[in-house]
């Protein structure tokens, strides 16, 4: 007798457990915007917890879309729009205001440096996904999401949490200590230049995947 195939999820069911978990991410980008520039006492501490949060749901979706067998075409094209819309919304904001405590404290260039090479990274990369997909599955493969991809994303979520932390926590009126503050500053800006070499480097890795279909 023929063991029966496990049953999953149709792939035309969209609102499964990780597609919420992947819209409330999306749904966090204005609350993070508005409590940046709250002047309410529990903004600081609601502005980081909102990106924490986020950060930490961009795992788990994905961990149970796998481990409850829900993946849909919808949450495989949101997840990685979700993690675009909070990771350049919080570089902008931080371009706002000097670097925190910390290494190159003070300083009002290199966010916006580092945020331009990010975007615009990532706005490239969308174009080289739409070509690939037009010529069809052997190039849509070359440009699927690799290892330095999953790297680069995990690097700026953590840097850009201390960077936060640094800023909210010095904007928390004494909320947090000092040393703590001056630690997560020192520690966000080498991680950040990190994340931004991966940037660079997964889109000269997706190029080269790319080369042969010029």
């Amino acid at each position: 007798m023929n063991a029966h195939p496990p049953t999953s999820t149709p792939s035309c069911q969209i609102l499964t457990l990780p597609t919420v978990l992947t819209l409330a991410r999306v749904a966090a980008v204005p609350a993070l915007v508005a409590a940046w520039y709250s002047p309410a006492p529990w903004a600081p501490a609601a502005c980081t917890a909102l990106f924490v949060g986020a950060s930490l749901t961009d795992y788990l979706d994905g961990y149970l879309a796998r481990a409850m067998k829900v993946t849909s075409a919808f949450g495989a094209f949101l997840d990685p729009v979700a993690d675009k819309l909070m990771v350049a919304t919080l570089m902008v904001l931080l371009c706002t205001r000097p670097l925190p405590p910390g290494l190159l404290a003070g300083n009002t260039w290199f966010m916006p440096v580092v945020t331009c090479a990010v975007i615009g990274r990532e706005i490239t990369m969308s174009a080289l996904r739409e070509w690939a997909a037009a010529l069809g599955p052997e190039a849509h493969s070359a440009v699927a999401v690799s290892w330095v991809g999953k790297w680069k994303t995990a690097t700026q979520m953590i840097s850009l949490t201390l960077l936060l932390l640094a800023h909210q926590g010095a904007a928390a009126a004494g909320g947090v200590p000092p040393l703590l503050l001056d630690a997560a500053g020192a520690a966000g800006v080498p991680l950040l230049c990190v994340a931004a070499f991966l940037t660079v480097y997964s889109l000269a890795d997706y190029f080269r995947g790319l080369w042969r279909f010029f």
